[in-house]
């Protein structure tokens, strides 16, 4: 149990003795049917933009946030887009995803840098919202939406919580 860091605060168990010294392992080359869940944050499912025998790059969105709370989804390779059809999900439950056959080419969709600091604000949400950026924890919550308050004028400073507080998370661990 680590250090508690103000009076009257806990500790939970948070299982990172499991991986967190674990080297990393490599999961490529990934070949076959790719799985893309709809549900795969909280809120509304994602809609599909792509339809069966579409080819796609790696990087391409597929589907499109299906309301406020909700994210992007886009291809980690590049293929023929199999089907769209519910598959069982790592909770038992079913949801419509997306099948990419994989062609093992890894052709990547391409993207125009920019610097940070030549981006307004508002460039900087849309991008994030664009990107389908959520967190790690269980309920993947789009970035954006956290980013979207009601009064944003009232805001001078965003505080970014860089934790693993979630149990057997343990990415940073090794990010270097």
């Amino acid at each position: 149990m680590g250090k508690c860091t103000f009076k009257g605060g806990c500790h939970p168990y948070d299982g990172k003795e499991f991986s967190k010294d674990k080297p990393i392992k490599e999961l490529f080359p990934a070949v076959g049917e790719m799985v893309f869940p709809l549900s795969q944050h909280i809120g509304a499912p994602a809609k599909p933009v792509v339809a069966k025998g579409d080819y796609v790059l790696a990087g391409q969105l597929i589907a499109e946030a299906g309301g406020f709370v909700s994210a992007n989804i886009h291809s980690s390779v590049s293929g023929t887009v199999k089907a769209i059809e519910p598959r069982t999900l790592a909770t038992g439950g079913k949801c419509n995803s997306i099948i990419i056959e994989n062609d093992g080419e890894f052709k990547e969709v391409e993207y125009t840098p920019m610097k940070f600091e030549d981006l307004t604000k508002d460039v900087i949400l849309e991008r994030i919202k664009a990107a389908g950026v959520v967190g790690m924890g269980g309920a993947g919550f789009p970035t954006n939406v956290k980013l979207s308050p009601k009064n944003p004028e009232a805001i001078d400073y965003i505080i970014v919580n860089g934790a693993e507080c979630e149990p057997y998370l343990t990415s940073d661990y090794r990010r270097y």
